[in-house]
Order: structure tokens, then sequence, then C-alpha cells
């Protein structure tokens, strides 16, 4: 395996993040209504899980560094497991296990069928992320794994909907993911200067 202290460090973070939340929510420290404070944050876990992934090619083209890609497929596998407890918490806090009230949610809330869009698409990515699918689907790998620009989004869609009262978070995280986009086009990448030497083949 190759990198795998940053492959620990990477799985160390990723555990820890929800386990203390928890801890916050189980020791009253989120306040008065930690079930939906754990989920909120969970959600921007994975937003930010997905914004990490995003940058490791554009890292890998500025440093000629093959670490970052390396480790890319792991960070995307994070993304995911955070959004999949962020539904569970969901459906555990603010449902209550009550499939009938998800109906009423989904006409009073429209931002939660853009999260379940989301959501499908990255669990379409997490599944076809191994070499096996890699080898089975060949060409359409590729063009199956760029669903996760328009993930992005119906993320940040989602993330705008729910606070469109207070932009100031909302636009960070939005401009992070404008600049990621722009560094993937052709014209702006091959301009991008690299600040060491290439080391191993850049990845597309």
């Amino acid at each position: 395996m190759r990198y795998p202290r940053l492959r620990l460090a990477i799985f160390i973070v990723g555990c820890a993040l929800p386990l203390w939340w928890l801890y916050e929510a189980a020791m009253s420290l989120l306040g008065p209504d930690p079930g939906k404070i754990l989920m909120d944050r969970l959600g921007l876990g994975a937003l930010t899980f997905l914004l990490v992934t995003l940058s490791m090619t554009p890292l890998q083209r500025l440093t000629g560094w093959s670490g970052w890609i390396v480790v890319r497929r792991q960070l995307g596998l994070w993304c995911f497991a955070y959004i999949v407890l962020h539904i569970l918490c969901y459906l555990f806090f603010i449902l209550g296990l009550d499939w009938g009230q998800l109906a009423v949610e989904l006409r009073k809330r429209p931002y939660i069928l853009v999260g379940a869009l989301g959501f499908l698409g990255l669990l379409a990515l997490a599944v076809t992320s191994n070499r096996y699918s890699q080898r089975r689907l060949g060409a359409r790998w590729k063009k199956l794994h760029k669903l996760v620009y328009v993930i992005l989004g119906l993320g940040l869609l989602h993330f705008l909907w729910i606070v469109r009262s207070d932009l100031r978070e909302w636009a960070i995280y939005a401009g992070i993911g404008g600049l990621l986009m722009v560094l993937r086009i052709p014209a702006v990448a091959r301009r991008v200067p690299r600040l060491v030497g290439r080391r191993g083949r850049v990845a597309s």
C-alpha cells in the first residue's frame, strides 16, 4: 500500500470527527437540538470531503506529487460515509423514523429531494470506485465519475436552500467549488505553474 501514513491520517480524521460530535451531543454540549446540529455538521463534513477530494487533481498538477491522487478514492468514500450518517441523523432525529412524514417534508422542503439526488449520485460513484468496476466499465468509468461535478452542484444548491438567510458560509464553500471547477478547464489547467518538478503521470 502506497503512502500508508497519509492514508492512516485521513482514516483517523474521518473517524474522529463524528465520534467527537457524538460525544458532544451525548454530553449536551450542542444546545437544545443536538440531533439537528449533528446532522448539519455531518452534511458540512460531507461537502468538505467532497471539495477536498476534488482538490486532489489540481494539487497533483501543481506539485507533481502522486500522493494526492492515491488518496483521492479514500477521501471520496469518506464523503459518501458522512452523507450516509447525515441521512441517518435526518431519519432518526428529524423524522423520528416516521416514513409517513417524509412525503410531507418533501412537499414543504424540496431541498431534501435535491439532497437525495446528490446521495444517489454519490452512491453510484462509491459502488463503482473499485478496480473491478474500472476494468468492467472501461472508458465509461471516467464518464460516470464526472458525475461528481453534478453532485457538487446539487450539494451546494441543497446547502444554499437551507441557509438562504445567511450566505456568508455558503459563499466560502461555493467559491472554493467554483475555483476547483475553473482549474479543470484545460486552458486554465495548462497555465497553472508547477511548484516542483513532475513526479509521475498527471491525472486527468
